[in-house]
Formats: structure tokens, C-alpha cells, sequence
């Protein structure tokens, strides 16, 4: 959750222009490692890559809460970031134990779980800045222990039978089978890409060089790795065979891109607009930015039940990206009245991410050979991160120049009429946009009257700005409403279990036993 105490961590530790990487480090390294580490499991087995990164995640959030600069955090936040790039591996593992009929109660199982996390740790993390502006490294240590917890619960209690191919290969032929090409190419592909797109306007413009030369190289990195994958190994990280049964796969991949965008802009922007705007309780703006997710919980009990009885896939997810479109538009026409209003919006937010990524998951999976169930899972939990990397960068390049060109002219015609000298506009501009109210108190003919009129005239700014990032959010979310509706209802709901956790030989093998001994 360093998405959600990013501003915080910041105004302890500075470098609030450097607290995007926060968030962009996580989304990076689970785009990167996700579908690599899903891919390797298939010859080493699920296991120790789930307890081996959920153990670096640990280490993570202990370096994040003793963090003494905001470098020392984004460090600790990389290392927290690979504990979750094995997630998808637990979507693998909930469906593949499962008989497919009940893969959409597995997959709604972990969006219930994930939403009361998500919930928990807002709310505790939130309030426990709002005891002290360090608060957070309270909430980092407490996520540390649970973090190492789970570790050992999967490590003791998670015992599956070895994989075909982890007895069937030796350690080279596993290392052969595995694309590096294709991870060389991701890597420096999205690394680039990712900080070309950080970089612009923070700090440099879009025709400076280390945005445009360093975009041009990620892009060309990611388009090699789309004609490796097309053209030349066609058994690989984008394995051809996810895509020969029906479209679900593609479909899949597209909406869950979108679905990581919505999520990461709402969960960067809409606590940050709500503390600016109408709220300087920092529990409180943990408090509406937990209804998201409270609703999330709902709608995954909600669409496992339904799903699991009806073998409608393709219904909820249609559901979904419009209650997400109807989000964005309602936090698009909010106004500096709407406080109340707001705190009821993110209902439909969380209705939408609650069915999405659980329903996708299923469709995707049912979609690709049971083999290729954990590359299937890792490649769409890499899209989903891939949508938030590009997603934070690009949201903030629209919020920032919308708030640079407006910011002067909205604070001008608030406090000018009042008799303001427009000598002294600059400053009172500059006092305003950092808070700095000693600043403020020191500048000619200021009255409280006047400091009451541009701080009006800033928020107006603000909402100005926040307006056009929910209509870029509620655009892409339009599309996904609309690509979702040529999603087809898998037929092979059944009660096959794709990797049971018994040995089937084994069981095979007592159940004639059995017999025999029953027979004589």
C-alpha cells in the first residue's frame, strides 16, 4: 500500500517529486518478474517461489519503515515489490486444485480476501498516520509480520505433489525451456518505457532527452519483443497456444490493462483529492478510500455465487466496466459542494474491481491448456501492472499541465477584484500552491478575506485538474465496457481439477488396492 502512503512517507521523509516511484517500482517489477516467475514455476513447481519472494517482500517493508530519505524507501519498496510478483500464482494455484466449476468462487475467494486486506490496511494505515505524521512506519512494520506469517503458513502448510515436469527435465533442460530473449526484452523495455513516461514534466519536458531518447529505446525494446513473440518463438512468454481456443485470452488481457489503469489512478488520485479538497482528517480520507473497497468485497462474494451457478462470465464483467465508467463520470462532474457525495462514489468503483479481475482470471484461464494455466495468470497480473505503470505517469502529466496553466489565472481573478496589488500576485501564488502560510501572512495588503478567495481560487484549480485525469480514466474504461461484450461464456465449467493436490497415481492406486482387499 505505498500507493496510498505515498504523500505521507513524503512529507516525512521529502522528495515529494520522487514519490511516484513508489508506486511505479511496484508496478515495474511485477510487469517484469510476474510472468517470468509464473513461467519457471511450471519446471520448479509453485511452492518456494511463492515463500521465496513473499520473504524479500518482508525484508522490503522492514527497509521501507526504517527508511531515513526517500531513496532509502523507493529501495525498500523495490524489494516489497517482489513479494508480489508471485501473486499470480496464487490465482493459478485457487483454480487449479479446484474443480472449474468452482473457479469463479476460487477467483471471487481471492478478490474477497484481497478487498478486506486492501480495507484493513487503509483504514489502520491512515489512522495511524493521524496519531503521528510517522505513523506509517507503524503501519510498514505491521504489514512486515503478516507478510512473514504468510510465508511460513504457505511454507508449512502448501504441499502439492511434484509437477510432471519438475521429475521429467533435468536443471539445464529447464534453463533451455525457459525465453530469456523474451525477459531481456521486457525488462529493458518496460524499465525504459516506464521511466521515459515518469520523467515527463517530473522534472523534464517531453522534448528534453532523457524522456524522448529513453522512450524511443523502450519502444523499441517492446516492439522487438512483439515480433520475437509473433514471429519467432511461438512457444514462449506470450505462449500461441493461449490464443488458438477462442478470443477470451486477448479480451482478457486488453480489459484487465484498463482495469490496472482505473485502479492505480483512483487509488493515487482520489485520496489525494479528497484530502485537498474536503477533508484535513487524514483517517478520514482512509475512511472513503475503504468504501472502494468494502464494495469490492461485496461484489466478489456477489459474482462467485452467480457465476459459479449460472457459468455467466461474460455478463458481470460487462456490469463492471460500466459501474467503473459511472465512477469516473461522477467524480468528472463533481464540485467543491460534492464532499458528501464523493464519500458514496467509490461504491461504484468497487463494485466494478470486485467482479473484473476475478472473472477475467476465470475466462483466461478456461481459455488456455490446463498447462499453461500459471503463464496465463502471470501474464495477465504483469498486463494489469503494465496498465498501472503507464496509467500513474500519464495521469500525472495530464493533472500537472492542467494545473500549471490554470493555477495563475484562477487565483488572479479571485483575489484581484478584492483589492489585491498585482505586483504582489506572484507571491501570493507561489505562498498558496506550497501551503506555505508564514509566506502568506508577509505579503502587502493580504487580508484574510483575500487568502480565503485564492484558496477557493486553488481548489478550483485542483478540481479542474483531477476533472480531465477521471474523463482520461473513464475513456479507457469505456473501451474495456466495450471490448468485454464479445467475451464468450466458457462450456467446460465442470468438475475436472486441473492439479489436484493428491497424487492421482497414488490415489489410483489405493482405490484398486482397496478393492483387491475388499474382493478377498
Amino acid at each position: 500500500m505505498s500507493l496510498a502512503q505515498a504523500q505521507n512517507i513524503a512529507a516525512s521523509l521529502g522528495g515529494s517529486s520522487e514519490s511516484i516511484w513508489l508506486s511505479q517500482v511496484t508496478a515495474i517489477t511485477v510487469t517484469v518478474l510476474g510472468p517470468p516467475i509464473a513461467q519457471a514455476a511450471d519446471y520448479w513447481g509453485r511452492k518456494w517461489f511463492v515463500v521465496a519472494t513473499t520473504l524479500l517482500g518482508f525484508a522490503g517493508c522492514m527497509v521501507v519503515s526504517r527508511s531515513i530519505s526517500m531513496g532509502m524507501a523507493i529501495g525498500g519498496e523495490i524489494l516489497a515489490a517482489l513479494g508480489y510478483s508471485s501473486q499470480a500464482l496464487l490465482n493459478a494455484i485457487a483454480s487449479e486444485i479446484l474443480p472449474r466449476r468452482l473457479r469463479p468462487a476460487a477467483q471471487g475467494g481471492l478478490g474477497l480476501t484481497s478487498g478486506i486486506g486492501a480495507a484493513s490496511s487503509l483504514l489502520f494505515g491512515f489512522h495511524m498516520v493521524s496519531v503521528s505524521p510517522d505513523g506509517w512506519r507503524v503501519f510498514f512494520y505491521v504489514t512486515a509480520a503478516l507478510i512473514l506469517i504468510s510465508a511460513l503458513l504457505f511454507a508449512f502448510l502448501y504441499n502439492p505433489p511434484p509437477r510432471p515436469l519438475q521429475h521429467s527435465l533435468t536443471t539445464t533442460e529447464k534453463l533451455n525451456h525457459l525465453d530469456w530473449t523474451a525477459y531481456i526484452f521486457l525488462l529493458l523495455g518496460i524499465v525504459l518505457f516506464s521511466m521515459a513516461l515518469t520523467w515527463s514534466d517530473n522534472p523534464y519536458p517531453w522534448n528534453n532527452s532523457h524522456v524522448a531518447v529513453t522512450f524511443a529505446i523502450g519502444v523499441t525494446f517492446l516492439v522487438a519483443l512483439a515480433i520475437h513473440q509473433i514471429f519467432f518463438k511461438k512457444d514462449g512468454l506470450c505462449h500461441h497456444e493461449l490464443f488458438k481456443k477462442d478470443r477470451n485470452c486477448a479480451i482478457a488481457f486488453l480489459c484487465v490493462f484498463v482495469e490496472g489503469l482505473s485502479f492505480f489512478a483512483s487509488n493515487n488520485f482520489y485520496p489525494s483529492e479528497m484530502a485537498i479538497l474536503f477533508e484535513s482528517d487524514t483517517f478520514r480520507v482512509g475512511c472513503r478510500a475503504s468504501i472502494t473497497f468494502f464494495a469490492a468485497i461485496v461484489s466478489s462474494i456477489s459474482v462467485s455465487i452467480y457465476s459459479s451457478l449460472t457459468k455467466d462470465i461474460r455478463n458481470p464483467v460487462v456490469f463492471a466496466y460500466l459501474s467503473i465508467v459511472i465512477y469516473t463520470v461522477l467524480m468528472a462532474t463533481a464540485t467543491l459542494d460534492s464532499s458528501q457525495a464523493t464519500f458514496a462514489y467509490p461504491v461504484f468503483l468497487g463494485l466494478g474491481l470486485g467482479i473484473v479481475v476475478s472473472n477475467l482470471t476465470t475466462a483466461a484461464q478456461l481459455s488456455a491448456p490446463p498447462a499453461l494455466i500459471a503463464i496465463v495468470s502471470g501474464l495477465l497480473a504483469g498486463t494489469r501492472s503494465l496498465g498501472g505503470s503507464i496509467a500513474l505517469p500519464i495521469f500525472n502529466s495530464i493533472f500537472n499541465g492542467n494545473f500549471s496553466k490554470h493555477v495563475g489565472s484562477n487565483i488572479a481573478s479571485a483575489v484581484i477584484p478584492l483589492g489585491l496589488s498585482s505586483n504582489v500576485l506572484p507571491r501570493i501564488i507561489a505562498a498558496l500552491s506550497s501551503g506555505d502560510q508564514d509566506a502568506l501572512a508577509v505579503i502587502p495588503g493580504v487580508t484574510p478575506e483575500i487568502i480565503a478567495a485564492g484558496i477557493h481560487g486553488l481548489k478550483s484549480t485542483y478540481l479542474i485538474s483531477y476533472r480531465y485525469v477521471w474523463v482520461a480514466a473513464g475513456a479507457f474504461s469505456f473501451m474495456a465496457a466495450i471490448a468485454s461484450c464479445f467475451l464468450i461464456n466458457p462450456k467446460d465449467l465442470n468438475m475436472h481439477v486441473d492439479a489436484p493436490l493428491e497424487d492421482e497415481k497414488e490415489h489410483e492406486q489405493d482405490a484398486i488396492g482397496s478393492q483387491e482387499r475388499s474382493k478377498a
